[in-house]
């Protein structure tokens, strides 16, 4: 009895939220890095791991000069375990620990589905969140990430070119039987616009989407000198709205054992294509 409490102990794992968006420049990687900081306020155990592969911004917005990346972690793979994988994070004195994106781009061709499967069960095992800041969209490096997430915070704001971009993601990820796990995000949803943040339910058919009020300068200034807000600017409402987010998501807290789900069509789609582009070059 008490070895199978001890091995039911040791499969427990942190819980993995994906930030996304079907489209850029909507306050993806600024509410990535202040939830995370909002949650280790909390004395609880977060890493951010920068999934924008290519362009990762997080460091910056954390005004972080990381020594290693992913891709240094990826170099050790066969070898990595809790430890080593430790040595890669870049930590945040807010306590947050960080694996950052590659300083290259075309370091992003590393990232395999497998090796970063591999890290963030590492991460996973030590955490008790592990933030992801997804690329844009849905593509190859992106959708496993949402697919094996436990939680999907799917960013969008009030113009109508996000929206309409927005609701095309929603309903892949319900044909891809995801919906259940996302929570719609609506930002800067104070802004002036022809569309009103009340109508975004009925134009995303969604329910109870959270909203983020439009406080541009605040998010701005933030992100040009690496200082998240919820740090220096916790009073103003933009900084109250991700604390109150943060508490929700950890009220409804549970260490959930982990279990790999089969790829999605999607997912083998792509890795398939990727095979075929690597094998014609």
């Amino acid at each position: 009895m008490t070895t199978n409490k001890s091995e039911q102990q040791r499969k427990k794992r942190g819980e993995m939220i994906a930030v996304c968006s079907a489209k850029g420049g909507v306050g993806r990687t600024i509410m990535t890095v202040n939830l995370a900081v909002a949650l280790c306020k909390k004395n609880i155990r977060v890493g951010i791991l920068d999934g924008d592969f290519m362009f990762g911004d997080v460091s910056l917005a954390m005004d972080l000069q990381s020594t290693f990346t992913i891709k240094d972690a990826i170099e050790d793979i066969d070898e990595l375990d809790e430890v080593g994988l430790a040595s890669y994070f870049s930590r945040h004195e807010s306590g947050v620990r960080v694996l950052s994106a590659p300083d290259r781009p075309e370091y992003s061709e590393l990232v395999t589905s497998e090796n970063i499967n591999r890290i963030l069960d590492l991460m996973l095992s030590q955490l008790d969140y592990v933030i992801v800041d997804t690329g844009v969209g849905l593509n190859d490096q992106t959708l496993p990430l949402i697919e094996r997430a436990d939680q999907i915070l799917m960013l969008s704001n009030l113009e109508m070119s996000t929206l309409k971009n927005t609701k095309l993601m929603l309903e892949t990820l319900d044909t891809l039987d995801l919906r259940d796990k996302v929570q719609t995000v609506v930002n800067r949803s104070t802004m002036e616009s022809v569309i009103n943040a009340g109508d975004v339910p009925d134009i995303l058919e969604v329910d109870q989407p959270l909203y983020i009020p439009n406080d541009f300068q605040t998010s701005i200034q933030s992100l040009n000198i690496g200082i998240p807000f919820v740090v220096n600017q916790g009073k103003t409402e933009l900084a109250k709205s991700v604390f109150k987010m943060a508490e929700q998501l950890t009220s409804r807290r549970e260490i959930k054992v982990y279990e790999p789900s089969s790829p999605s069509f999607m997912s083998k789609f792509f890795q398939k294509s990727k095979r075929v582009k690597e094998g014609t070059e």
